[in-house]
């Protein structure tokens, strides 16, 4: 038995001061190294900023937008009045002459293809 305790004692007396050396390279490597901390925190701001950027522009870019799909050839009226609207004016030979006027709010537009210049 003295046998067996001498040659654990050997073993240990052989590893135990490796073991301690491992340990001691690893307390040094995990030591404070405030440029590197300062680096990576610099890095992760960089990153969350461009990342609510990001968010930011597509919030905004769908806020408040509604489409509505009008078919070709549907009369829409209008919600408020447009002033110095470009229109084109029948003459008296019937030609289309070029023009403005006010388009009064609750007016109906309506496209007629055939009647454009």
């Amino acid at each position: 038995m003295s046998a067996l305790a001498a040659i654990i004692v050997a073993v240990l007396r052989a590893l135990l001061p490796a073991l301690f050396e491992q340990a001691k390279d690893t307390a040094e490597d995990g030591r404070r190294r405030p440029k590197l901390r300062d680096d990576l925190r610099n890095e992760v701001r960089r990153t969350w900023g461009r990342c609510a950027v990001i968010v930011l522009m597509l919030a905004l870019s769908g806020c408040g937008v509604r489409t509505v799909y009008v078919r070709d050839g549907e009369p829409v009226r209008l919600r408020e009045a447009i002033p110095q609207a470009k229109v084109w004016v029948l003459d008296a030979d019937g030609k289309a002459q070029a023009s403005t006027m006010d388009l009064p709010e609750g007016w109906y537009c309506l496209p007629v293809p055939e009647a454009t210049p």
